[in-house]
């Protein structure tokens, strides 16, 4: 069971990943009657994944550990272990798909990352469950319960996105090099230039 403050922490996160939940939900009926061209089925199905699984993540963590007396490690170590094998699913279908090579590095970014917060997860929800009072295992599941529901913000972002967001794309925009949908980038005139 968490104590103090990080006990404190678990109805805000599930208030945060119930009500993002919601919206995703939302966003993916949307996006379903506006599929861009130069997405892949399989990344948008990836993306949508991903999302609902760093929230649902996210969400039945804080609500088990809301429940008096029970030990925040079991449903950390059983989602975390969940969210292990759905990233091997992902990339099982991402290499299955032969996606054109510019949407590789992107969806390997997101299973990198996927793999890190669950791994993290994994540690500290085992850790919990000799010591279910360890601030270091409680602040640790509480940082990842965090960063999911941010990956989940991200990747619901880029789901109903026109464009990929993601931080190599931002910054070739803000430095005037924008990625055109094949993957290549083009050269921007300056604004002032543009707005003559």
């Amino acid at each position: 069971m968490l104590t103090g403050p990080y006990r404190d922490l678990l109805p805000a996160i599930t208030g945060c990943a119930a009500t993002l939940t919601g919206l995703l939900f939302v966003a993916i009926s949307v996006e379903a009657r506006h599929n861009p061209a130069d997405r892949p089925v399989v990344v948008q199905q990836v993306r949508a994944a991903a999302s609902i699984l760093a929230f649902t993540n996210a969400l039945a963590v804080s609500l088990f550990g809301l429940v008096p007396g029970n030990n925040v490690g079991y449903p950390a170590s059983i989602v975390a272990v969940i969210g292990i094998f759905f990233t091997a699913t992902g990339t099982r279908s991402i290499f299955s798909s032969h996606l054109p090579r510019h949407h590789v590095p992107g969806q390997f970014g997101l299973i990198a990352l996927l793999l890190a917060a669950f791994a993290f997860e994994l540690v500290g929800g085992i850790d919990l469950l000799p010591h279910p009072r360890s601030s270091g295992a409680a602040e640790l599941v509480s940082n990842v319960l965090v960063a999911l529901l941010i990956i989940g913000i991200a990747r619901a972002w880029e789901l109903v996105g026109e464009r990929d967001t993601g931080i190599i794309s931002s910054i070739a925009v803000l430095t005037g090099h924008d990625r055109n949908p094949d993957g290549t980038s083009s050269v921007r005139a300056p604004r002032a230039d543009r707005d003559q």
